[in-house]
């Protein structure tokens, strides 16, 4: 279990078990101090998405097993640099945010009015 904080001060939930997401690799977006891509918001993948990321260079569809990573289709649940998620926010791209997966640490590169605009979730 995180102790970690989620956008709305409350106890970090999981963001996805299957495929296991996050830095650590623990299903949480935690971030610690050699997370530096700041993995901390959890989103659902969108087709849209995946090929915005492909065409930026990080390539999020292909398996890489040695890297314990399944490659992701939309629907996946996964921990997005928050930087990246906000270049696909400015071209219209962004994959839904699960705010209460989202860590807090996502707040110091995206306000939450802009999360909020993008949540699956309840917003408070």
């Amino acid at each position: 279990m995180s102790r970690d904080l989620n956008v709305l001060g409350e106890p970090l939930t999981p963001c996805c078990h299957d495929p296991k997401t996050g830095f650590y690799r623990d299903g949480f977006c935690r971030v610690g101090p050699d997370d530096v891509g700041i993995h901390s918001v959890c989103a659902m993948m969108t087709e849209e998405f995946l090929a915005f990321s492909k065409a930026q260079g990080n390539d999020l569809v292909t398996p890489r097993p040695a890297y314990g990573f399944p490659g992701l289709t939309p629907g996946d649940r996964w921990c997005l640099c928050a930087h990246r998620w906000a270049e696909a926010a400015q071209v219209g791209l962004a994959p839904p945010v699960i705010l209460s997966g989202t860590n807090q640490r996502t707040l110091e590169i995206i306000p939450l009015i802009k999360l909020q605009q993008h949540a699956l979730d309840a917003v408070h």
